[in-house]
């Protein structure tokens, strides 16, 4: 699966950059980069598998442990001592050995994945922390050279892409020019800053992280390497999705942005295109898709969008506190997304030795179970007259999923294909009957949303018929004594 390339030559491959930049048809301009259209395939993909894995892992504390493991008097930072002692003996590069990835099985992951309706994936290439976990010839500091000593995550694409699934890679390079920068506070491991090190350059984190106009901001020998290093993912493993974290933000950034961007969308033509997804307004609209972390939009989107969630509430990657959802409620932020022209993009933290954790597999199992019967609800679906009915609301914008959310009998949302209409009932009722109002007959008052004839009412995953009528109230549909936990699906026939 990994390309072979030549990129040791940092000038020369350099100059190749802007050459590919130069003879293709997009340009490092915002208005060029608009101009490149959304390639077909993506409109039809809704549910995406992100994975976050590296060092940070072993610890099994959260995804921000390189970070926090140094501020003194944290949490994390009383933890190490307690666990692992000194931090000048033992720092972060401590835990690379033990990132053994032993049992990785990347087939079986992907298997996992598919039964679970997953069609992308979008694995971390690197993290914060600044650990590649594919081959590099631009550092030694990843899984190739150290710990794992493979390509992890080469071999995953690779067996994701001969299953036919869609892949990508996320960079979150970029906050690595400050995410070590609290071990220089007092006597650690994280003095050793030399260009090219893990902990290059451990600059002063800024006082608020959605600034774009950073009091210290990436300089451009930085802002070089990390040009050079999203180029390298884009050459060696070919990734349809690239997905950014949020501090590309920062101005200082943006011209080595829009140099990826013009060298990405060039290259991509050779492999039918490609999608970069990108936060918080760093690009100017239409220039990529928009993704919320841990949120989603309140009302349907004529853009496609993403949201991107982890199955815990309090971490990405793999934790020893890890809080997970429930199946029922990750099922609903994919139904409410995609009824807004949303695709989900969730997240799953691998073990160090290269498995999934129990809870990992039982929830995608689930989902997988609930996909066989739901999928044509979800998988190419387009937006209907209306996205959603009910009483909850759903509150935008991101970090919103910290508390559950609970949905009622009342609340739908809408999907559509040709002529069935797919109104997929969050919770049942305890009565067995539906009553779906954005589906009423018209009265006097012509105000029904569907004017449409009603010739065939369906549960999806029930066999016999299922009682129905329709009136100017709602479309009333009777389970008789079928009941579930989880979201149902009623396919709607109109003429």
């Amino acid at each position: 699966m990994a390309r072979r390339i030549d990129c040791m030559n940092r000038e020369r491959y350099l100059r190749q950059i802007d050459r590919v930049i130069q003879q293709g048809p997009y340009k490092a301009q915002w208005e060029s980069i608009v101009s490149c259209p959304l390639p077909p395939w993506y409109r039809e993909k809704r549910l995406g598998i992100f994975l976050h894995w590296g060092p940070f892992s072993v610890p099994a504390y959260h995804d921000w442990y390189a970070r926090n493991m140094y501020i003194q008097g944290s949490p994390e930072y009383e933890y190490h001592l307690e666990h692992y002692g000194d931090h000048r003996e033992h720092g972060y590069k401590s835990f690379i050995p033990q990132l053994t990835m032993e049992k990785f099985d990347p087939a079986e992951w992907v298997e996992l994945f598919q039964q679970a309706g997953a069609e992308y994936i979008v694995p971390v290439a690197e993290h914060h922390d600044g650990f590649q976990m594919y081959r590099s010839e631009l550092s030694r500091w990843n899984a190739v050279e150290m710990g794992p000593h493979r390509d992890v995550l080469g071999d995953l694409l690779e067996e994701a892409e001969k299953a036919g699934m869609t892949i990508g890679a996320s960079s979150h390079r970029i906050e690595h020019w400050w995410f070590m920068s609290h071990g220089r506070t007092f006597d650690s491991d994280v003095q050793d800053t030399a260009p090219g090190d893990l902990y290059w350059p451990a600059r002063p984190e800024p006082a608020v992280h959605f600034n774009p106009d950073a009091e210290c901001p990436p300089d451009d020998e930085f802002l070089t390497d990390w040009l050079l290093r999203c180029c390298e993912i884009v050459d060696r493993y070919h990734p349809r999705i690239v997905y950014f974290d949020w501090w590309i933000i920062q101005k200082a950034a943006k011209p080595y942005m829009l140099r990826f961007l013009a060298y990405y969308y060039n290259r991509a033509q050779s492999w039918g295109g490609g999608v970069v997804n990108y936060k918080v307004d760093a690009f100017p609209f239409g220039c990529g898709v928009p993704d919320i972390e841990r949120g989603q939009f309140a009302e349907a989107k004529p853009f496609l969008w993403q949201s991107d969630t982890s199955v815990m509430r309090n971490s990405w990657c793999y934790s020893k506190r890890a809080e997970y959802k429930e199946t029922r409620e990750i099922l609903w932020d994919l139904i409410d997304v995609v009824s807004k022209n949303g695709r989900l993009l969730l997240n799953f933290g691998p073990k160090p030795d290269g498995t999934l954790a129990d809870k990992d597999m039982e929830i995608l199992r689930a989902m997988g179970d609930w996909m066989k019967v739901n999928d044509e609800a979800i998988h190419g679906t387009g937006l209907w007259l209306l996205a959603q009915e009910g009483p909850t609301v759903i509150e935008e914008g991101g970090f919103s999923d910290g508390k559950p959310r609970v949905f009622t009998s009342e609340d739908f949302r809408f999907t559509c294909r040709g002529d069935q209409v797919y109104a997929i009932a969050m919770a049942c009722p305890e009565d067995g009957v539906l009553k779906i109002r954005s589906l009423r007959a018209d009265g006097e008052d012509h105000k029904a949303p569907c004017h449409s004839l009603v010739r065939k009412v369906e549960v999806l995953g029930l066999e016999r018929p299922v009682k129905w009528t329709r009136d100017t109230e709602a479309l009333t549909v009777d389970l008789g004594d079928y009941r579930t936990d989880l979201p149902l699906t009623v396919r709607v026939t109109v003429v």
